[in-house]
């Protein structure tokens, strides 16, 4: 960039425009008497999926280019930032757990099991799960219908955050570095007569009126919204509910993907939080089309409770707890597969880092820092991306 007056707009105000701008204002070469960040969101910082995904972390994550340095990236930022108490970083183990619930004769479907949910597992129990390969820590489960335990991931290699109080502090944390930000909806990226990035038009939140924000760059990370606001990014939209659960007892660090045979087959996610919380969440859809902003979701009541009662069929702590929130938000998803989408576009300025799909807040932190080298030193220096270039993927 030059030494003269830049104007940097980030659009979207989840994980990634929240992590693009802090590692932005945390580059040696932000300069506040020469640059200037804003951040613009429609409705509420982490108002979508950044504010209602699981939170896993995973060196076996995808895609391979980004992960390892995203991976430490997380534990560096939790050690700088006190993340272990800010936003709930931690090591978790992870398994793959398949169950059959028919086979149901030991246990009893009433209340009267709920004393029993409130103790651990009874010796035979454990035994039980010993005997299926279950780690010791992991007595949260019925043993009578799991049929299979495959572990994916430990401590060393899986973690976790709480994706609400991540992003946020990612923004807060940006803030306290300078950058702005502005609550409007970014209607168009406007270019000069060079076909380079010269404003970005946005409806404000407050008024509805319209206001145009002077920008050299304009960084484009608005996720499953990226589409309405530049066609020509393939990036599609599919809805997912989750729920949080408070458990009739603590249970341990575990992440579960999981298999549940019945009368149809079941896989909700299941990730145990600190603070004596659970979230779970269900199978993807695209029954409703993306609304105009994230505050306008819509949540299907009955997903929500399908997802609790699945949950509840393979855990008395779980059945037994009481059911914090039922929520939906939409994921990115690069059509055709492949992304995210993250780098330089044919428009001088214009950048886009979408795409994500389920590993945006694994995702976040080295697309952050790769913008943030792109922007301040010309090209992405920390990880070779490109077969992440929006540039392959554009019509």
């Amino acid at each position: 960039m030059s030494e003269s007056k830049q104007n940097i707009v980030i659009i979207g105000g989840g994980i990634i425009g929240c992590t693009s701008a802090y590692f932005l204002s945390s580059h040696p070469s932000f300069d506040p008497s020469k640059h200037s960040i804003t951040l613009l969101e429609p409705t509420a910082i982490a108002g979508g999926a950044s504010g209602k995904a699981g939170g896993l972390l995973a060196l076996w994550a995808y895609p391979s280019c980004i992960v390892p340095l995203s991976y430490r990236l997380h534990k560096e930022l939790a050690e700088k930032h006190n993340g272990k108490d800010r936003w709930g970083y931690r090591g978790v183990h992870c398994g793959q757990v398949e169950f059959d619930t028919k086979s149901t004769s030991k246990r009893k479907e009433t209340k009267e099991s709920e004393d029993l949910s409130l103790q651990k597992r009874d010796t035979e129990s454990r035994r039980t799960l010993r005997r299926k390969g279950v780690p010791g820590e992991l007595d949260w489960i019925h043993a009578d219908i799991l049929r299979a335990y495959d572990e994916m991931g430990t401590p060393d290699t899986t973690a976790q955050v709480h994706p609400y109080q991540f992003t946020t502090s990612m923004a807060a944390l940006a803030q306290e570095s300078g950058v702005k930000i502005v609550y409007g909806a970014a209607t168009h990226i406007n270019k000069d007569s060079s076909d380079a990035v010269e404003s970005v038009t946005y409806t404000s939140k407050d008024d509805k009126n319209e206001y145009k924000i002077p920008a050299s760059i304009a960084i484009l990370a608005a996720g499953p919204w990226t589409h309405t606001i530049l066609p020509s990014v393939p990036i599609s939209a599919m809805r997912a509910h989750s729920v949080t659960i408070r458990p009739s007892r603590p249970v341990s660090a575990f992440c579960l993907f999981t298999q549940i045979r019945g009368g149809m087959m079941a896989t909700p996610e299941i990730y145990a939080r600190p603070n004596n919380e659970v979230y779970a969440c269900g199978e993807g859809d695209e029954d409703v089309a993306l609304p105009t902003t994230s505050d306008l979701v819509h949540i299907n009541d009955e997903r929500c409770m399908e997802i609790v009662k699945q949950v509840g069929s393979i855990s008395d702590e779980l059945r037994c707890g009481e059911t914090l929130v039922k929520q939906a938000c939409y994921l990115p998803n690069v059509r055709g597969g492949g992304g995210p989408l993250i780098g330089e576009t044919g428009t001088k300025g214009l950048l886009i880092a979408a795409g994500h799909t389920c590993w945006g807040i694994q995702n976040a932190p080295a697309t952050g820092m790769l913008i943030s080298e792109i922007v301040w030193e010309g090209k992405a220096k920390s990880a070779h991306i490109e077969s992440l270039d929006p540039r392959k993927f554009m019509t």
